[in-house]
């Protein structure tokens, strides 16, 4: 027990080191590709950061537990919206950019209604259903290049600041993915086996911890972004990663081989849809994320984690 708390503090570190490196690097490399920061949270951030996911969800489909595979997809997607943007709005108030409300919200809402069909109607996702989402995914990084394109054109020859060289910017990234992956790893391992002793049921720990867990990069990356005053990057990564775990993730998941899904409950599901339209009113009655929203989006979620436990 004393072991596995030592190896969840040195996880938590590594986590937190690797975050401010990964926001470091994409920051640069924003302003070099005369970008925003929310299309390098929308891409090159959310890729990063959603890696655990997708780890965890391909291993779980290969050893035959679709469910899971979906579930720690669904579990991460609502960590994502009311934790990770809760805690960033609570230790500093985001605001939000009118793109994100008119673009990638409604995008993020609309892919979780079409995995909530797919489950729904037949029970599982179909080869052809999975495919379907693939291109979903495809066609979201081709409006996102050329956003980033349109971006690039109207970029002026203003005041040029100091840049950091490209290969320091890809060493930042590299090293702090792998510091984010790594480190997470060891904390989701470490803090299921004291859960384990603790007598808590797996089915708990893979919709919490296991969710949870692989969402710490995204969780780092988007606090870390948000105190430096980067908002763009701390809300392109949340929403960015929603929509490249559920139509990448489970997309491709599902077009190899199909997912039956029977133990996803209705409210995991309402907490799904319904986080998404949270946040998306939210956003448009304040254009910003305040401390009061962050509280609220953060007790939602407390009381969704309550109810795992305690009524499941």
């Amino acid at each position: 027990m004393i072991l596995e708390i030592i190896l969840i503090v040195v996880g938590l570190g590594v986590v937190l080191w690797g975050a401010d490196r990964f926001t470091d690097g994409a920051c640069a490399l924003a302003r070099r590709l005369k970008v925003s920061e929310l299309v390098i949270g929308l891409t090159v951030v959310s890729l990063g950061t959603s890696l655990p996911e997708f780890i965890v969800s391909l291993m779980s489909l290969l050893q035959g537990s679709s469910d899971m595979s979906v579930g720690n997809v669904m579990g991460s997607n609502i960590f994502n919206i009311l934790v990770i943007i809760g805690v960033s709005a609570i230790m500093r108030g985001i605001s939000v950019d009118s793109s994100l409300l008119r673009r990638d919200i409604p995008l993020t809402l609309i892919v979780s209604v079409m995995l909530l069909v797919f489950c729904v109607t037949g029970g599982m996702i179909e080869r052809w259903e999975g495919l379907l989402l693939v291109a979903f995914f495809c066609v979201y990084l081709y409006v996102a290049y050329r956003i980033a394109m349109r971006d690039r054109k109207a970029a002026t020859e203003e005041v040029q600041t100091e840049q950091m060289p490209m290969p320091k910017v890809l060493l930042l990234i590299v090293v702090g993915i792998a510091a984010l992956v790594v480190g997470g790893r060891v904390l989701v391992d470490n803090a299921a086996a004291v859960a384990r002793e603790w007598g808590i049921s797996e089915s708990v720990i893979g919709m919490t911890i296991l969710a949870g867990g692989t969402s710490l990069p995204e969780l780092a990356t988007s606090v870390v972004a948000a105190r430096k005053g980067s908002f763009g990057l701390a809300l392109g990564n949340v929403f960015g990663s929603n929509i490249f775990n559920i139509a990448f993730v489970v997309g491709l998941c599902g077009s190899v081989v199909p997912m039956a899904v029977t133990q996803i409950t209705p409210l995991d599901w309402g907490m799904l849809v319904g986080s998404c339209i949270l946040t998306w009113l939210t956003g448009w009655t304040s254009r910003k994320f305040g401390r009061w929203e962050g509280i609220l989006l953060t007790a939602c979620y407390v009381s969704y984690i309550v109810w795992l436990i305690v009524g499941r």
